[in-house]
Parts: C-alpha cells; sequence; structure tokens
C-alpha cells in the first residue's frame, strides 16, 4: 500500500486519510466480495434484490393459485389463518424447506370465492416463545381494527395493477434539490390523521408553489405507534394503512411527478420496533431472526431491535425492501435515518476526537457494507435516484463514488447548522453575532462531498423542543403579529428569521431542506396524540 499506484483515490484526494489507507482498502475489499458473492448468486445486484417478488403471496400462473411463503428458520410449525378459512388457526399448515422458508399454496378453485381483495390473515407460528399469532414480514398491507385495536396483514390484489403508464420522471441533477420534508398525517389543519389523498389534492401544490422541486416523506412504512413519527417500523413492505391504501400512495407519487416534484422516502433501516403483535422481533420463535441474538440485538437509547447487517438473509429482505420502494411506488430516492446507530456498535455515542474512531472495533463494518450495497442498488436500477444519509459522525467516504473508495451516498445532512443556530440564539444576543463565525460553520464540508443544508427541520419542532420562530419570538406570535401591532420582538423575531433561512440557503450546503410549516415560521412544537395530553391531535397538524 505504499506506493501511490495501490491507494484508491478517497485517500489520494485527501492527505489526512493516508495513515488509514490500509483499512480503506480492506473495507472496500470486503464490499467487492459481497457484491461478487451477490452476483455470483443472481446475476446482478438488481436481480438479487427481489424478494418481495418471491415471498409473501405469489400468483402461480401454471398451477392456477396463490403462493404464500415467509422465511421462519427457527420455527417448529406455521399455519395461515384469515377470515378465508373462518380464523381457524390450525387448519391450513404451510410447508418448511431446507433453507427455513415455509409455504402453503390456495388452488384458485378452492379459494376463488374465499380468498378475496381485502382478505385478512395472519400466521400462528410455534417457536421457541410459545405459539403466537404473526404478521409475515413481507405483507404488503397491514389494518387496525377500530374497536380492538389490533393490527392483521390484508391479502391485497385490485382488480387491476395501478397504471404508470407515462411516468418517466427523473430527479433534479445532484446539487440542485430544494426539499420540503413533510409527514403526511400531519400535514393537514385539521385534528385528526390526514390522507395520501388529502396531501395529493392540497399539500402538492402548496409545495410546487413554494418553489421546491423535492417533498421528502416521513412515516410511510407501517409502525404501530403514530406518535413514534414512524421510526419504530413494524411492517417493512406495507405503506401505511393509516393514510389511505397503497394505491393512494401512488397517486400522490405519480401526480408529484407531474408537477416536476420528486418524492424522497425517510426509510429506516438502522432499527425496527420490539413489538411482537405487530412486528418481525422473534417472528420465528428466536430472537436473533433479523437481528444479533441476546443483548447485540438491542438498540438501548430507542427501546427498539437492531439489524443483523452480516446475516445473508437480512442483508437481502433489506436490499429487496430497497428496491421495492423503488420499483413499486417509483420513489426517486432514500434519506436514510439513523445512519451513524448503523455504522458503529457503541450507535455514536461517543466522541469522534480522533482518525482511529473511524476504523476500529466500534465500527460495524457489516453495516458499512449494507449501505454500500444498498447504493450500489439504488443507483444501477434507478440511476437519477438520490440518497440522503442521515450520519452525525462525520464517516470518512459517506458520499464518495463506491468505485472510489467510498459508501455512496448523493448527499450527507449537514446537521450541525440547526445545531449552530439554536446554540446561538440560547447562548448569544443577536447583536453579538460573529459574521466570519456563521461563515466557517457554514461551508465547513470537504470539497466534493455534497450536503443538505437546513436551519431546522422535524427535530426541531418534536415535543420538548421549539421551532425557530417561536424561539425568536415566543408568544408574541400569537396576537403581535398583526400590522397594527407595534411589536420589536416581533419585527426583530421576523427579520433574523429571514436572515437564518437566507444565510442557511446561501451557503450551508448544496441542497436545502425545510420541515413543512416552518417556511413561514409555524410557531407550534410537535405532539402526537397520548395519554399525557389526552390523545389529543391538537398540536400533530401545520
Amino acid at each position: 500500500m505504499g506506493k501511490n499506484s495501490d491507494l484508491l483515490p478517497i485517500v489520494l484526494r485527501d492527505e489526512w486519510l493516508r495513515p488509514a489507507a490500509a483499512a480503506i482498502a480492506r473495507r472496500h475489499g470486503r464490499y467487492l466480495d459481497k457484491l461478487a458473492a451477490v452476483e455470483r448468486a443472481a446475476g446482478s445486484i438488481v436481480d438479487y434484490a427481489n424478494g418481495y417478488r418471491y415471498f409473501g403471496w405469489q400468483w402461480d400462473a401454471g398451477l392456477e393459485g396463490w403462493w404464500l411463503r415467509e422465511w421462519l428458520p427457527g420455527a417448529a410449525d406455521v399455519y395461515v389463518f384469515g377470515d378465508f378459512n373462518g380464523w381457524q388457526r390450525t387448519e391450513i399448515r404451510m410447508h418448511r424447506d431446507p433453507a427455513g422458508v415455509w409455504s402453503a399454496f390456495f388452488p384458485a378453485a378452492m379459494y376463488r370465492d374465499r380468498l378475496l381483495h381485502g382478505s385478512l390473515y395472519k400466521l400462528h407460528v410455534h417457536g421457541d416463545n410459545g405459539w403466537r399469532d404473526r404478521i409475515p414480514a413481507y405483507a404488503r398491507r397491514v389494518v387496525q381494527d377500530e374497536q380492538t385495536k389490533d393490527f392483521a396483514a390484508q391479502f391485497w390484489e385490485p382488480d387491476a395493477p395501478f397504471d404508470w403508464r407515462g411516468d418517466a420522471f427523473e430527479a433534479p441533477a445532484a446539487g440542485s434539490l430544494l426539499i420540503y420534508e413533510a409527514h403526511v398525517g400531519m400535514a393537514q389543519e385539521r385534528e385528526g390523521v390526514g390522507t395520501y389523498r388529502e396531501f395529493t389534492e392540497r399539500i402538492l401544490p402548496v409545495i410546487k408553489r413554494g418553489g421546491y422541486n423535492a417533498v421528502q416523506l416521513m412515516a410511510i412504512a407501517e409502525h404501530p405507534y403514530y406518535g413514534s413519527f414512524g421510526y419504530h417500523v413494524s411492517s417493512f413492505f406495507a405503506p401505511s394503512s393509516r393514510f389511505g391504501t397503497p394505491e393512494e400512495l401512488k397517486e400522490l407519487v405519480r401526480r408529484a411527478h407531474e408537477l416536476g416534484l420528486a418524492v424522497i422516502m425517510d426509510l429506516v433501516h438502522a432499527h425496527y420496533v420490539k413489538n411482537l403483535n405487530e412486528g418481525i422481533n422473534e417472528l420465528d420463535g428466536t430472537d436473533h431472526l433479523y437481528s444479533p441474538p441476546g443483548e447485540a440485538g438491542d438498540q438501548p437509547y430507542w427501546d427498539s431491535k437492531l439489524f443483523d447487517y452480516g446475516k445473508g438473509e437480512v442483508q437481502h429482505f433489506l436490499l429487496s425492501n430497497v428496491k421495492y420502494w423503488l420499483d413499486e411506488f417509483h420513489f426517486d430516492g432514500f434519506r436514510f435515518d439513523g445512519v451513524t446507530s448503523m455504522l458503529y456498535r457503541h450507535h455514536g455515542y461517543i466522541d469522534f476526537d480522533c482518525r482511529d474512531r473511524y476504523f476500529d472495533e466500534g465500527v460495524n463494518e457489516d453495516a458499512v457494507d449494507y449501505l454500500t450495497l444498498a447504493n450500489r442498488l439504488v443507483h444501477d436500477f434507478r440511476p437519477a435516484a438520490v440518497t440522503i444519509a442521515e450520519d452525525v459522525s462525520g464517516m470518512p467516504g459517506m458520499c464518495i463514488p463506491i468505485d472510489d473508495g467510498g459508501i455512496g451516498f448523493d448527499y450527507r445532512l449537514g446537521m450541525a447548522i440547526p445545531d449552530y443556530w439554536i446554540k446561538q440564539l440560547k447562548e448569544v444576543p443577536d447583536e453579538e453575532w460573529n459574521i466570519w463565525e456563521m461563515w466557517s460553520v457554514m461551508t465547513n464540508r470537504l470539497p466534493g462531498v455534497k450536503t443538505v443544508a437546513y436551519a431546522e427541520s422535524h427535530d426541531q419542532a418534536l415535543v420538548g423542543d421549539k421551532t425557530l420562530a417561536f424561539r425568536l419570538m415566543d408568544k408574541e406570535m400569537y396576537d403581535r403579529m398583526d400590522r397594527a401591532s407595534e411589536s420589536l420582538v416581533i419585527d426583530r423575531g421576523m427579520a433574523l428569521h429571514k436572515m437564518i433561512r437566507l444565510m442557511t440557503i446561501a451557503a450551508g450546503g448544496d441542497a436545502y431542506l425545510n420541515f413543512m410549516g416552518n417556511e413561514f415560521g409555524h410557531p407550534e412544537w410537535i405532539d402526537f396524540p397520548r395519554e399525557g395530553n389526552g390523545w389529543s391531535y391538537a398540536h400533530a397538524r401545520r
């Protein structure tokens, strides 16, 4: 590794990385080995990531019937039951193959009038944790009963597939994204849960008129607790039914494309919900189906479960999930949530005070491999798609091309910028703000590393925090915003709000993001319905 000809381009371009050249080469070699294994198995990574075309419900034209398949290697016995068999748990037994895949076949001649579009079903799984009623990991639609609050999978087979003809949209070229971050459920003004249809009809035109060219949607994958903001995912292949049907989400994406808006999905592959009734935790009865065994499988800071990125079947599941959203719903890319937690076994809860932190035993190299493969898949399958990393650690190579030795993201989130503005507002009188310090913070990024700058996102509006406008103007916003009122707090606050956003968008990065409502200085925090607020939707709206 001593000769320059042996060094990867990422090292050649950055003198600071020279001492880590061997570690970076070894890491890149791991990725190449895994990619080669994928290509030997399926020909290409695009053809490899087809789990959603094999598992779950699949029509067999030759046998004229439906297969239901699920990977449950640790299970001793598995049945499928639902409204099509009177909810008899132990009537339809599934059969196991040597790889631990359980399957059942439903002949159309026998089930044509029973297994209908909208039929509800579950699995009855016997494992180390006893007999449990479970929802399959590959379920494409999961609904909640309004009375019992119980979730069940739903057989979803509309009469005709969604018509995507004419949808040939491509995301804006890198370096020109103006992103409107939004949550479908709380995007409306009324107290309640908004829908895909409402968002399509009412919110997309507003985003377009605001000058944005991309919308980033949060909380799309199904999650049992609304207040989790979509970050405790239970069903990775099911768009949240609380907002509407899959077809209505597809219509949202198609309409956004007609308006010239890219649609980026907030993708949560850093962890998953611990729930047994709704999620994939212990789905086959073991604690190590999708997670490492024991405490290593826990995300202690988020009360959730971790993925075992080094396990081939888990890698296949997650990569198939990436392709599924691009293929079935025409999303234009992803903002990968919680990348720092993925990259490190300590989940980033240390000081990154030296170069060694990025290459020592604290790094989860299986996660590095997975993220690199995911970026390869996204860009091979949809070359114009966009990937954004939520990483606060500054992992070298995050936004460097894979062939140069990097992980391959298009952008990183400039997470230090909103923290800086909040620190200024809390600790420094605005007349003492230092323009040179502001410039330094805004431009503190490596050349060639594209950054999504933002003054505030959903994080700054969540309960327990404050929007920038509220920090600047506080309660005077409620009764001193009319033209007749004379308020130095309001006048100064509005001016500073505009200046903060102008400085951020002009100098902070190569793309810009705003959370819905903050473009006009929304004063309210976000607080989802919970016991502590009487299950109110008063603050779960914009």
